[in-house]
């Protein structure tokens, strides 16, 4: 049960639970298609499908919590099998070399990691009496994690070696021993269906309404441009000549923290409509930035894209995770916001992965030795017209609803949202 007010011990154990939780996220996935690419020598689309099985995780993850974590074992020693397990399939696949073979090893270890996310939130949620006060300081020490990966793996210069791979599997033991350490949180011992709690057939009622159905249709399309960063933005920073890339790219989680206290501000000004709106605009600037900088006089331009990540990430999918959780009964919430996560972050992603790697292969050029070269600039314009067309879509249908307290905003702020 969780104590009346958290002691600052408990929120040192669940920080430190956080931090090494995106650690691991962070040292492999930003890097992994640049190692693919340059050492590997895997073609765009092979690439895209390796950075799309986060997403497989993401449609798997939801049932798997529901039914495994919540009604059979006890959070924190499902958390630690996961993670070792996990460690072993990192180290794995560093070692391999074919496609197939890397491809199978990293999507059976997104299914074991994407689970973890929901569940170390879940883990500190069970610690915690008031969740929407006392997560907020504890999960920045997720984003934390990650940027520290970042740049340990930059500093190294790690980037095009199988070595990410290797430090994430050596912080999945650690992070499997110390799940051991942490509060007993045992099964709820909830009976229904997994697939009916999470997706209640009432659930879908929400997303009747006119409005919604247009949230839901433009989140779902911004999420194919948006895999063309997450997949590739690493291996583009360095074949422009980027030094430290990954280490730069820890900029747009440093503006995702600054942007998430912006929130309230701006929401009481712009109202949902123009937050998301100009959420989806930064994804349009932040490709036409890389499209045209260099890694000379115009780096300013890349360190634009990096640094956009806050409001591209947090005007649109943080604001939309509020207006989800705003339309729907009290009673459905949870169920509302695992279908929209299931429609973005999972289908939107697996289709985005299969989008962006085929364009990238379109435009690549193979050269002598097995070397690639792309040609960037009509591949981040195509991601940048397709983020428009999304835009103008959601502007010309989407009503705009009336805007609301910064207090409001404050309270139905998503603590559990994942940082990338």
């Amino acid at each position: 049960m969780p104590q009346a007010t958290m002691t600052r011990a408990m929120q040192t154990r669940l920080g430190a639970m956080l931090f090494l939780e995106y650690f691991i996220w962070g040292a492999w996935y930003v890097t992994v298609g640049t190692w693919l690419t340059l050492t590997r020598h895997f073609s765009g689309e092979q690439v895209a499908l390796v950075a799309g099985t986060t997403a497989v995780g993401a449609m798997i993850a939801p049932f798997f919590v529901g039914l495994v974590a919540d009604e059979m074992f006890a959070t924190e020693k499902v958390l630690a099998a996961l993670h070792l397990v996990g460690a072993v399939l990192l180290l794995g696949a560093s070692l391999l070399t074919s496609f197939g073979a890397i491809y199978a090893l990293l999507l059976l270890y997104c299914l074991c990691f994407m689970p973890t996310l929901a569940l170390t939130n879940s883990l500190a949620f069970r610690q915690m009496r008031d969740p929407a006060v006392e997560f907020g300081p504890i999960r920045v020490l997720g984003t934390a994690g990650w940027i520290v990966a970042g740049l340990l793996v930059g500093y190294m210069r790690l980037e095009s070696t199988q070595r990410p791979l290797q430090i994430a599997c050596v912080v999945s033991l650690v992070m499997a021993a110390y799940c051991l350490t942490l509060p007993p949180t045992p099964p709820l011992a909830v009976t229904v269906r997994a697939e009916k709690k999470l997706f209640p057939r009432e659930a879908f009622a929400v997303f009747r309404k006119r409005s919604t159905i247009v949230f839901v249709l433009a989140s779902f399309l911004i999420c194919i441009p948006l895999q063309f960063y997450y997949a590739f933005a690493n291996l583009f920073l360095n074949e422009a000549g980027v030094k430290n890339a990954v280490g730069k790219m820890t900029g747009g989680q440093m503006s995702e923290l600054v942007c998430m206290l912006l929130i309230p501000w701006f929401f009481r000004r712009l109202g949902v409509k123009y937050m998301l709106g100009l959420g989806m605009l930064a994804w349009v600037v932040r490709y036409v930035a890389f499209a045209y900088g260099n890694s000379g006089a115009l780096m300013w331009m890349f360190w634009l894209g990096i640094v956009l990540h806050g409001i591209c990430y947090d005007f649109f999918f943080v604001t939309g995770q509020i207006y989800i959780d705003r339309e729907s009964p009290p009673t459905l919430r949870a169920a509302t916001q695992s279908l929209i996560t299931f429609i973005t972050y999972g289908v939107g992603m697996f289709v985005g992965s299969w989008v962006s790697g085929a364009v990238v292969e379109h435009y690549s050029v193979q050269l002598a030795g097995g070397a690639v070269d792309h040609a960037w600039r009509p591949i981040w314009m195509f991601a940048a017209v397709a983020a428009g067309a999304t835009l103008v879509m959601m502007l010309a249908t989407f009503k705009d609803e009336p805007r609301v307290e910064s207090s409001e905003v404050a309270a139905a702020l998503p603590s559990g949202a994942e940082a990338l």
